[in-house]
């Protein structure tokens, strides 16, 4: 747990972290020049007047920056990792990500919460998420922009194996977000890219030394990540892990861009038997101003029709099949966006700004 000395810089940076998390704020940024801003379900708002100087911003990043990271931070000029600050009796959790901006350093703070969010709080349907996590073995992917919740759902759904009991959770993150609580009958192991291991491969590739039935990828990025991803859903093990796309339909088209052209019909092979869900996610401002985000859902499980669309590369035939899939539990992000104006849950504007079909969508209510 990092203590903030008794500097005055340390001292903004507490108060600023600690009125971030009175005023429910999911972000706080310390850009130099301009004033600290927090993200309060999905508005930037000022959380000073005066602007930050570029030592002050400088001074905050120092405070709060691992010492095994120092050193990758003057080399690379971004890094991301986790800390617990010790503030009036409670210890308040983050996610960094510290940068170069202009030669000059900043931070943008993202606040963790203090349990795993239930099911309930974040609007993830219970059926849906029995159907992923009793999936034998496969791949599971959650797709969405930055600040899309991901992780969040990842870790809910993966709580629920947790306090089961009888698995072997292995996860890989950069960073480390959420804790896992001990349970009687599961084991968890979580690593942090840059301070347990190197990257995500190598998690990946000692992972599966250490008898898991369950792993966690943060993130994959890159060729040999996907590809151990891939063999690790092949051989028995259920595997999470995010992209960053848009849609479902993205994700598939991204993971498989990730190989070789020359290998890539082999790639889809293999993907089209291996994957399981592909869940995109989107956090849509509420119709009810100052309450917290709408949680939208397009999902894809693998039937007859995605595997052939997938294996035959046929990716604009996935809409199709999503949208006839609705027996075995798929549904498209205008069918979601549709059921939320309906509940008046999310207004017109955000439909329109959303949607394939905004126009009938929002002609349809009542």
């Amino acid at each position: 747990m990092t203590q903030l000395d008794d500097t005055t810089d340390a001292g903004l940076l507490r108060d600023l972290l600690a009125e971030m998390v009175d005023r429910d704020a999911s972000d706080l940024h310390l850009v130099a020049d301009y004033r600290p801003i927090y993200r309060i379900h999905g508005v930037l708002t000022p959380a000073r007047d005066e602007r930050l100087t570029p030592e002050q911003t400088a001074a905050m990043v120092d405070q709060v920056l691992p010492d095994g990271l120092r050193e990758r931070f003057e080399s690379t000029h971004d890094c991301d990792f986790s800390t617990t600050l010790a503030h009036a009796g409670r210890s308040m959790r983050f996610r960094v990500n510290a940068f170069a901006n202009q030669r000059r350093r900043g931070a943008c703070f993202r606040r963790v919460a203090d349990e795993i969010p239930s099911l309930d709080w974040l609007g993830f349907p219970h059926d849906l998420a029995e159907r992923i996590i009793f999936s034998p073995h496969g791949l599971i992917l959650f797709t969405g922009i930055t600040g899309s919740g991901k992780t969040t759902s990842m870790a809910s759904l993966i709580n629920l194996l947790n306090t089961q009991g009888g698995y072997r959770i292995i996860t890989i993150e950069e960073p480390i977000e959420y804790v896992f609580p001990k349970t009687a009958g599961s084991v968890v192991s979580q690593r942090e890219v840059g301070i347990d291991v190197p990257t995500f491969y190598d998690g990946l590739k000692f992972g599966l030394r250490q008898d898991p039935d369950v792993i966690l990828v943060g993130e994959i990025r890159d060729h040999a990540t996907a590809e151990m991803a891939l063999a690790a859903a092949e051989t028995g093990h259920l595997v999470f892990s995010t992209l960053h796309t848009r849609d479902a339909k993205g994700a598939v088209t991204r993971f498989v861009d990730l190989f070789p052209r020359d290998t890539q019909d082999d790639v889809r092979g293999q993907l089209s038997l291996s994957l399981r869900y592909v869940v995109a996610q989107h956090l849509l401002p509420s119709a009810v101003p100052g309450e917290k985000r709408v949680l939208a859902l397009e999902v894809m499980s693998t039937n007859f029709a995605v595997a052939s669309a997938i294996r035959l590369g046929k990716i604009e035939a996935l809409e199709t099949a999503i949208q006839t899939g609705r027996r075995d539990g798929m549904f498209t992000l205008d069918d979601q966006l549709a059921a939320l104006f309906q509940q008046n849950r999310i207004t017109a504007e955000i439909v329109r700004r959303h949607a394939k079909d905004p126009d009938g969508l929002v002609g349809r209510r009542h």
